[in-house]
Parts: structure tokens; sequence; C-alpha cells
């Protein structure tokens, strides 16, 4: 995952008067059909980019406007609209309004953006898009304010009111503010899209490659420590342990599970364990159907209620897909659990919820042996 606040943290210390070592480029606001929403980064040094915009002509401009800045070239307009239609050779119609934020001097809000982020506090930032960027921003909580300029108790006010309502990144002029063009609110939340995969084989290892650059937070397992590879992605643990039984009751309500090990006799433990829970999001378990109907009667006679089989999706991935590469079935698994996700998000009640889930599972492929 290209992670805009890791990339941030991974600049060189900088001084107060330090010439601009990134600029961050900032979606703020859209109208009409665009490519990304408002709440987008991309960071843009003199040697890479991290992060992304949309692509096209639009990304290819501010990067643009980014490395001129980083040059030390100043530009009197940090925030600038860009209609995205024939100059721009792009034809979605729409309007994309970016901020140019310059990072230098005093960043101590990045550091603690990050940690509010690890320790599960959600937080908005705030940007003026006038002023001197070197102030940094203002990192507001539901209980504490850090860093950035001086700001109205009606700034700070409206962050907690966006903490409250659901935190949706926007540009706003405010009714008292000196700064016409409006201040930034960008919310920085806990990722709740976690994922715990058993199982560090060739499919386990295809599909980390591809979860890992989605926002979410991945919780690798496997029995084998000498199984996962030497280069692990930032938004993944890895766990070897010789009870992975317990990473299941360890995993947080709402998690994904996958269960794909090399052992049959593992995955059946694992199964009964995930069922035995009533909380998790999705539960996927790689294998054909005679598999599933092996530990359905088995575990039916170990007492588990017939009922509790329904919320298990075996054989996993999305209908359409038949192929038996561990690349081609990552692909199906990875697609499956997006559209469990995106089904939970669009849900406005539990029940919905429910019936969300269950039709799109109604649509997985049942040919993945």
């Amino acid at each position: 995952m290209s992670d805009w606040l890791d990339a941030l943290r991974a600049l060189p210390p900088l001084g107060r008067d330090a010439t601009a070592a990134a600029v961050i480029v900032s979606v703020v606001a859209t109208r009409g059909s665009a490519p990304r929403p408002a709440g987008t980064h991309m960071v843009v040094t003199r040697e890479r980019v991290d992060g992304t915009i949309g692509g096209g002509h639009l990304e290819f401009r501010a990067i643009a406007i980014a490395r001129d800045l980083v040059a030390g070239n100043d530009h009197a307009e940090r925030l600038r609209r860009f209609p995205l239609g024939a100059s721009l050779g792009q034809c979605c119609g729409g309007v994309v309004t970016l901020l140019f934020e310059p990072v230098a001097g005093d960043m101590a809000w990045i550091a603690r953006t990050a940690a509010l982020r690890g320790a599960g506090v959600p937080c908005v930032t705030i940007a003026p898009t006038g002023g001197d960027a070197a102030t940094g921003r203002l990192v507001v909580t539901a209980a504490d304010v850090f860093g950035g300029a001086a700001a109205d108790a009606s700034v700070i006010e409206h962050a907690r009111e966006l903490l409250r309502a659901g935190a949706i990144a926007s540009l706003v002029r405010m009714a008292d503010d000196a700064n016409a063009r409006g201040v930034f609110f960008d919310p920085v939340l806990p990722v709740d899209f976690a994922i715990v995969l058993f199982g560090a084989g060739h499919v386990g290892k295809a599909l980390v490659r591809m979860l890992a650059e989605l926002d979410c937070r991945i919780t690798w397992i496997d029995t084998r420590i000498d199984a996962f590879p030497d280069t692990i992605p930032a938004n993944v643990v890895t766990i070897s342990t010789d009870a992975p039984e317990d990473e299941v009751d360890a995993a947080r309500p709402g998690s994904y599970f996958l269960v794909m090990t090399h052992e049959h006799a593992l995955d059946e433990r694992l199964t009964e364990r995930i069922l035995r829970r009533d909380d998790f999001a999705y539960f996927g378990l790689i294998g054909s159907l005679s598999k599933r109907r092996q530990f359905e009667q088995r575990l039916s006679r170990r007492g588990m209620p017939t009922a509790r089989f329904e919320a298990m999706t075996c054989p996993i991935g999305i209908a359409g897909i038949r192929g038996k590469a561990p690349a081609t079935i990552a692909v199906a698994v990875a697609a499956q659990v997006l559209q469990m996700r995106d089904a939970r998000a669009s849900a406005r009640t539990p029940s919905e919820a429910t019936a969300a889930i269950a039709n799109a599972r109604s649509t997985s492929v049942k040919a993945i042996q």
C-alpha cells in the first residue's frame, strides 16, 4: 500500500528554513465525474511519486507543478482548479481542485497524525489553502489540538463536528475566515479493513501482493517461519506460531478471515474456531465442494449448528474466473473480499448488511477446486 503518511515520515529531517523536500498534492474538492475523491493524496519529491490522484494528464501536470515547488520556484496559488476537458486530454467532464502543500520546516504534525492512526484515534488534519505551509497542519481529535498555526475556535469545532458526523474530506469556506480560499479539512481515520490470512503458500503469497496495495491491514499467519518472503509490505504483520487457532480469537471483530494453509487438518481446526465466532465480516476457505461437505459433516458431529455453515464461503472466488494458477485464484479471491467489503459499507443497517453480503456471496463461483 502506498500511504501518504508513511511516505512523509520517510523524508529526511528538515530544518525550519529548509527548502521543500516534498509536496503533498491533495484532492480537496471535486465536481461531476472525477478520477479520485476528495481526501486522495500524492507525495512528490525530486526522485519519486508515492500515491496517485487518478493518473492521466491531470496527474502529469500536478507532478510538474509539485516538482517546480520542490525546486524552490514559488507559486502564489497553492489551490488550483482543473477542468477535466480537452485542455487536459481527459474526457471525464468534471472539475478537480488540488492543494499543493510544500513539506518544509517543522513537520511534527506528520508523526503525530501517524501515531493517532496507529493507536486507532480518529483525527482531522486542517490545512489552510493560503499562508505559510511551513507551519504545517493543525491536528484535531475529539479531545486535543496539536501543532499548526493558531486556528479560530470555529475551525476546531467544525473539525470535531466532522468527526461526530462521519468525517468526510472537504474544502470549507468558513464564514469568519479571512482566507477567502478556504480551509481543507482532511480526516485521518483508523483502517477498519482487517484481513486475517492463514497460509503462506503460493496462493497466499500471490494474494498478499494484491491486497497489500489496498487500504487495509493484513495479519498473515503460518506455522512455518521460513514460508514468508524476505520482503513484507508495510501494512502486513507476519506471525509464525505453533498455535494458529489462537490468532482467530485474537482477531478484531469485523475481520475478514481467509484460510488456505498447507494442511487440511489445520484448515478444519481453523474453520471450527472461526465459525464459533459470530462477529466476522467474511470467512473464505480455499478448497473444493467435497472438502466443504467433509468439513460440514465432521463439524456437525462435534455439535456445530448447520446454520453456521452459511457463513462460510467455500469454494472461494467470484464468478467467471475458473483458472487454478495461484495468481488467478488470488485475483478471484481478492475481488470477492472487495465485494464483501463494499456490500457491508453500502448497507445502512445490520440486517441490510447481512442481506447485501448474502447477495454478494451468491455470485461466488464454485469452480475453484
